[in-house]
């Protein structure tokens, strides 16, 4: 009776054609929840532009000795208003009559709703007569890029006969930075899809797959994308154009990422199973681990962002984060449920013939497949130590330049790759007016009843021309009462340089320890400079603090993943060693090839963050499958199978993010462009260098003590059989096996 129940069972017993069915009805629901859940969600990413903090306030350190001088700035009475200066030059010197007719100009400018007060000007240049400029007073509660822009039409509309106009100032420069965060919801995203999209019908072969895997991203993106939205718009993080831009990239080549190595186990688990479904299981069961803590290692690494005092560096730690967890979920739900329902066809026409595979199991399984990757793993076995010593030489020399890397910053007209009218126009304003037209205040809110003391201090110390308190408006001819608040006043010391030159950094630091001398003064010391300075010096503590953050944190996580406390030691020091040798790459390129200003303070702490978050991917997919293979087929064997066996999916996934990465290149700012650089080229370096030749070429040289204290790598227990794949691939390229 129970022989008949099991036939029965097995030839259709009543339920087994619904179990058989399950699997693809829950496909389908997941498929069509992400669709219609998610789907609709991705029109809240063009309204991500709507809830960004671009102002100065979202760059700022938190804390900071000029932030809080600029706070309490802000409760004097000196306008609330951001000045656009117009520059006016022609070929000849202006006389009467052009400057009868700037005035009037300023005169039609009076009544425009974004003009917070009276016109200054024209004022005739002092050290170019050919060169006039007006201050036009935008309303700090406008949009200063709307004002702006129709600021300049209006221009354009009323030109004055043989001069030409440039809208410069500090509404100027946020008005040009605004429009270059414009190209990110269109022209990043787009270059981003296709860069990926050309690499994967490379990979695949295929027209059907790549569209499902990108298909994957763009929802994960619309999920992110509204997350954030509605984490912004609640003020529960901030949001500005550069994380904006770094979310779309990380979003889409992460998820690509994580769909490769799905996708490629799904691809080798077809070969050994009959149906679609049990294929689709067996891959999630053997990539889930590694793409979790892929996806844990980056989340918690960019979380460490957090402990910064920079605002902007602390801001990208959860919009990176979010992000992430969007991207990890889709892979893990919406692939696999479209893998399912497409079967086979999703590789079509080179769809996996499971009979035919079976049948060429053994080397040619390895080798049909992975021809190259098997030919790696076979030179990197037959001399491991070699490749590791030559590999570990060429970052070391790359490294030793990187304690030159100039991370000082640069001035706002620096900050922009290409042609931009407030930098023309701020060129024009310092022919025209001397490099003193860009000089800022240093303000200084000090103890009233130290005033005089504090004017006087700041008086001696070089590089400052003047210090007078700010006050009231007086009487005709009679000089105001200072203006008092909350028993603060508000002292402006003129600087002799230019706020964001060294000069004047320097100054700010000397007048910073002459205030301090003045007792009971209370002095705090803000402005251009000072925040320059502050930046600086913030950026330098974001470092010391963030980096070692980051690299506890990743060592924890690697150490339950392998089980092991000699594999992720390895893999850091790999991997730090990877981000020192990109740095000093850097140095060579910016400075000597591309001739480029400094970078901003805080590129190599995201360069950091995400090179190591990202780059231990790559080492985790490795290390993950080679511990895998090593408990079946002992150490050695299972390190080189693990490297023939994901060497092209590891190298397709780093190619695939360094593209996505590059892409932030088409934004026209230094520190993006800079940014893209190092990590595009460092996630090469990575994948290219140490994922294949460095950690394998180390943990063969380590042998078994590559994972104490735990289990793997030790005998294998009798009667299993070690003529593996592996070693026939390697015996077919002419390695020695033991």
């Amino acid at each position: 009776m129970l022989e008949v129940d099991t036939v029965r069972t097995r030839r259709g017993a009543p339920g087994t054609g619904r179990r058989r069915r399950l699997p693809g009805l829950v496909a389908v629901v997941a498929v069509v929840a992400w669709i219609l859940g998610a789907g609709p969600l991705g029109s809240l990413l063009g309204s991500l532009g709507d809830v960004q903090t671009n102002d100065q306030s979202a760059f700022l350190p938190i804390g900071a000795e000029s932030t809080r001088a600029g706070e309490l700035a802000e409760e004097f009475d000196r306008g609330d208003s951001v000045p656009a200066i117009v520059v006016y030059s022609g070929e000849r010197d202006l006389d009467g009559a052009d400057l009868a007719a700037l005035s009037a100009v300023a005169e039609g400018l009076t009544d425009r709703p974004w003009v917070d007060g009276p016109v200054v000007g024209p004022l005739p240049g002092t050290e170019d007569a050919s060169v006039a400029q007006l201050i036009v007073p935008i309303d700090a509660g406008a949009d200063t890029a709307e004002a702006v822009g129709e600021l300049r039409e209006a221009l354009e509309d009323d030109p004055v006969a043989g001069l030409q106009s440039q809208v410069t100032g500090p509404a100027g420069f946020a008005a040009d930075l605004a429009a270059a965060f414009g190209g990110i919801d269109t022209t990043l995203l787009l270059v981003a899809l296709v860069a990926v999209l050309v690499i994967l019908v490379a990979v695949y072969r295929s027209p059907l797959l790549p569209i499902v895997v990108i298909v994957s991203a763009l929802l994960a993106l619309a999920l992110a994308g509204a997350l954030v939205y509605a984490s912004a718009d609640a003020d529960l993080i901030t949001l500005n154009g550069q994380s904006q831009g770094i979310l779309f990239i990380l979003v889409v080549g992460a998820c690509t990422d994580y769909a490769l190595l799905l996708v490629a186990r799904y691809r080798e688990e077809l070969s050994e199973r009959d149906t679609a479904a049990k294929a689709v299981g067996a891959a999630l069961r053997g990539v889930i681990g590694p793409i979790l803590a892929s996806a844990g290692t980056v989340v918690l690494g960019v979380l460490c962002l957090l402990a910064a005092d920079l605002a902007s560096t602390r801001g990208l730690g959860p919009v990176v984060a979010i992000g992430i967890g969007a991207a990890v979920l889709s892979a893990l739900t919406f692939l696999p449920a479209a893998l399912l329902l497409l079967g086979r066809a999703a590789f079509w026409p080179l769809a996996p013939n499971r009979r035919g595979e079976t049948a060429a199991r053994g080397t040619d399984a390895v080798l049909g497949g992975h021809r190259v990757w098997g030919a790696v793993a076979a030179s990197v076995g037959r001399r491991p130590r070699a490749y590791w010593v030559g590999t570990a030489v060429l970052l070391l020399a790359a490294a030793a330049f990187a304690p030159r890397f100039d991370a000082e910053g640069s001035s706002q007209a620096e900050i922009f790759r290409t042609e931009v009218e407030a930098v023309d126009g701020q060129q024009t304003l310092t022919r025209g007016f001397g490099a003193d037209s860009t000089a800022a205040p240093a303000l200084i809110v000090t103890d009233a009843d130290h005033a005089d003391a504090v004017v006087a201090a700041a008086e001696d110390v070089p590089g400052v021309t003047g210090a007078d308190v700010v006050r009231a408006p007086g009487p005709p001819g009679q000089q105001g009462a200072p203006i008092v608040e909350d028993g603060r006043v508000l002292v402006e010391a003129v600087l002799a340089a230019s706020p964001e030159s060294a000069q004047a950094v320097d100054t700010v630091r000397e007048l910073r320890d002459s205030l301090a001398e003045v007792e009971g003064a209370d002095a705090l010391v803000g402005g251009v400079a000072a925040t320059t300075l502050d930046t600086r010096e913030t950026a330098q503590r974001d470092f010391t603090v963030v980096v070692p953050l980051v690299l506890v944190v990743v060592f924890l996580v690697l150490i339950p993943l392998l089980r092991s406390l000699v594999a992720p030691l390895l893999l850091m020091a790999a991997n730090v060693l990877s981000f020192a040798a990109v740095l000093g790459v850097g140095t060579l390129v910016f400075e000597h090839v591309l001739d480029l200003p400094a970078a901003d303070p805080v590129v190599p702490l995201f360069a950091f963050v995400f090179l190591v978050a990202l780059g231990i991917d790559y080492s985790i997919f490795l290390m993950s499958r080679a511990r895998e293979e090593t408990l079946v087929h002992g150490h050695r064997p299972g390190v080189l199978r693990a490297l023939t066996v994901t060497g092209g999916v590891i190298t397709s996934a780093g190619v695939v993010l360094a593209a996505t990465f590059a892409a932030l290149a088409v934004i026209p700012l230094l520190f993006l462009f800079q940014l893209a650089f190092l990590v595009a080229f460092g996630v090469l370096v990575d994948t290219l260098l140490v994922r294949s030749l460095l950690v394998p070429a180390l943990s063969l040289e380590l042998g078994a003590r590559t994972w104490w204290p735990g289990r793997a790598g030790r005998a294998v227990p009798e009667g299993r059989d070690r003529s593996t794949v592996a070693e026939r691939a390697e015996r077919a390229v002419g390695a020695d096996v033991p």
